[in-house]
């Protein structure tokens, strides 16, 4: 978590109440602006990444409830840990939010090797499966090196030659004079694409590119406690590098399918369990799901309505923690809609025969029950 702990909303310039859209137009802006790569200023690194970590919480619709709530504190026990991003290339981290290419190959081409893109992917997993930690295979497309030439691009038992119009560098450059002084604008050689070398004779299994498109299933460790909307990074598994350069990462989004049962929040769990009158009055022994299965609970006599039942240690587990949160249980106790004449003969015979005393509530109850809605 960034040491000054800033708002995040006044860290990317938006409203409390701003739409996905506006805050992700808000990141790429002051993205593009802070990069390391292009930004002049001293402490742009810093910036960037506190920008980044903010774009990460607010996206996400559960890390930004979280936040809105209890803020910084929220997401340090709700598990949350920002992504360390390679700042390598800018289009890179696009491509990990995103899933696009900001600025297209050509962009960031340039003579010798360089690293391949980031891969954005999603799984989807089971809260259950969240809570204990399961192995999800994630399928994907991604650039490897090409078998036959080994990643050159060239036919083998050719070489390429080097480009006459930029030397090999893979880079022109303009230079234009104003009143304000020199300008030089560099771009990428068209004459050999940015690579700074000439294929003749091309690979027949790549077409020159150096580069083969493959089908891969990778094994992803989802650990136990993990936040819907959170990303797990796979160093050196994204698309491979040109000419021999280092693979990018695959950034893994992990998203949490809501289980009906319960009501995730934070580490804790929530769920209901329904008693009839009769069952709340006279006390009665119930089947609750949990995380870990089911459970029997026994309910005394004399249940009230929204009275909580706390099973310590039953909630999710801390992620990157020790321990686990709670499961609470809300007791929900059913009024009958539909009486027949003898039900109801019934009911206002006990009616009769109660006084203040059947009624009578336990000391500490409103203290209790405030708790239960707090």
């Amino acid at each position: 978590m960034s040491t000054t702990e800033r708002d995040y909303y006044e860290v990317l310039g938006v409203r409390r109440d701003a739409p996905e859209q506006e805050i992700k137009k808000a990141f790429r802006r002051l993205a593009r602006r802070l990069h390391p790569d292009v930004s002049e200023e001293p402490d742009a690194e810093v910036r960037f990444r506190e920008v980044s970590e903010a774009y990460e919480v607010l996206s996400n619709a559960e890390t930004r409830q979280l936040y809105d709530r209890f803020g910084h504190a929220g997401l340090r026990s709700g598990g949350f840990t920002p992504t360390h991003f390679d700042l390598g290339n800018l289009g890179d981290l696009f491509s990990a939010f995103f899933g696009d290419d900001l600025f297209g190959s050509a962009a960031r081409g340039g003579a010798g090797r360089a690293r391949g893109a980031d891969v954005a992917a999603e799984v989807t997993v089971e809260l259950a499966d969240a809570a204990r930690g399961v192995k999800a295979s994630v399928p994907l497309e991604v650039a490897v090196t090409c078998h036959t030439c080994g990643g050159d691009g060239v036919e083998p038992g050719t070489r390429p030659t080097t480009c006459a119009r930029c030397g090999g560098s893979g880079r022109l450059q303009q230079a234009t004079r104003s009143v304000f002084g020199e300008f030089i604008r560099t771009s990428a050689c068209p004459q050999c694409g940015g690579r700074g070398r000439i294929i003749e004779h091309p690979c027949p299994q790549c077409r020159g590119a150096g580069r083969t498109i493959e089908e891969r299933t990778l094994e992803v460790d989802v650990p136990a406690g993990i936040h819907d909307g959170q990303r797990i990074r796979l160093s050196g598994e994204g698309h491979a590098g040109t000419l021999g350069g280092r693979a990018g990462d695959v950034y893994v989004l992990v998203r949490v399918r809501p289980d009906p049962r319960f009501v995730r929040e934070g580490n804790d769990i929530f769920s209901q369990v329904d008693l009839t009158i009769v069952q709340a009055a006279l006390g009665a022994r119930m089947t609750v799901e949990t995380l870990d299965g089911s459970v029997e609970l026994d309910f005394e006599p004399g249940t009230q309505p929204r009275q909580v039942r706390v099973l310590r240690g039953r909630g999710m587990p801390v992620l990157q923690g020790f321990g686990r949160g709670d499961h609470r249980v809300l007791v929900n106790v059913s009024v009958p809609r539909r009486l027949s004449d003898e039900q109801r003969r019934l009911l206002e015979e006990f009616e009769g025969a109660s006084n203040d005393d059947t009624y009578r509530h336990d000391e500490g109850f409103f203290e209790k029950l405030k708790s239960a809605f707090r």
